[in-house]
């Protein structure tokens, strides 16, 4: 007899997971729908990100809120040295360049941090509530619920902001039509940029929070990999791909883990991954025009 309860905690923790991987996929869609790059360093930026919050909360000691900001900022700002320094130069080539151009920055970032802070795997400071939570008869981990609700007030904060925010007009306008932007006036390489630092901002946040529930180092990169079939599955074009995406990957992966075994949640992605993909190979809400790699 299936146990209803059960099954309605593991959904529970499975959306509540789902949302940080939509976190992680918006960053992801912000830059290709602007720029039409495939970040494949987006879960090595998220890793930068807890890293750097590492830095500034254990080991300068800063209050967490300063650390969060500071960790913030400077994932934003290797976002525009990344994007003028390797990107800006390779407008124009094939995508391939500059898809390996990304997958080259995740390697360096791995070293990066390998270098300075060791490949050891390290706690970052408590920050999140402890209280639990119940919603009926269903628990939630306290991390996982709390930084589920501080993804989705992103999340929703995100959106506003592009919706209604000048420049998030200009990115809009750009992903749509570069040449109808140039026309109407858009300074495209400075929307481009903005892409980027917006993305590794949305990242670092994603990384703190994901750092903190499951501690961090040098392999979080992995984290992107879940990451990038969420983005494919949803439409690599589609922010409403990927919330929807994340929260389904998630999904799966909690009721993969929890009935077939952790071992298997990798492989239940992949399995859906491939699935969609012969059914849509543009993904669920991805447009038709878009390019795979």
């Amino acid at each position: 007899m299936m146990d209803w309860a059960y099954l309605f905690e593991i959904a529970l923790n499975g959306v509540a997971s789902g949302g940080l991987y939509a976190l992680a996929a918006l960053a992801f869609v912000l830059v290709y729908k602007a720029t039409r790059v495939v970040n494949i360093a987006i879960g090595e930026m998220l890793m930068i990100g807890a890293y750097l919050f590492f830095a500034f909360a254990a080991s300068f000691s800063l209050p967490i809120w300063l650390a969060v900001l500071g960790a913030v900022l400077g994932t934003g700002l290797l976002g525009a040295v990344v994007e003028r320094t390797m990107i800006r130069p390779l407008l124009g080539e094939p995508p391939i360049s500059v898809f390996m151009v990304t997958v080259g920055l995740a390697s360096i970032l791995v070293g990066l941090v390998e270098i300075v802070w060791t490949a050891d795997q390290r706690r970052l400071p408590e920050f999140l509530p402890k209280t639990p939570v119940m919603i009926g008869d269903a628990f939630l981990a306290p991390k996982v619920a709390y930084g589920a609700l501080v993804a989705l007030v992103l999340i929703v904060l995100v959106l506003l902001v592009f919706r209604f925010w000048r420049g998030g007009v200009a990115l809009r306008a750009t992903a749509s039509d570069q040449a109808a932007a140039y026309s109407m006036g858009i300074n495209v390489p400075r929307v481009f940029s903005l892409a980027w630092v917006a993305s590794a901002m949305i990242a670092a946040v994603a990384g703190i929070i994901v750092g903190a529930i499951g501690g961090i180092s040098s392999s979080m990169g992995v984290f992107g990999l879940s990451v990038l079939v969420v983005v494919i599955v949803g439409g690599l074009d589609s922010v409403l791909g990927a919330l929807v995406g994340g929260v389904f990957i998630g999904l799966v992966e909690a009721l993969a883990g929890s009935y077939l075994g952790g071992e298997f949640k990798l492989l239940a992605t992949f399995v859906v991954l491939v699935v969609v993909l012969m059914i849509r190979p543009y993904g669920l809400f991805g447009t038709h025009e878009i390019e795979r790699l």
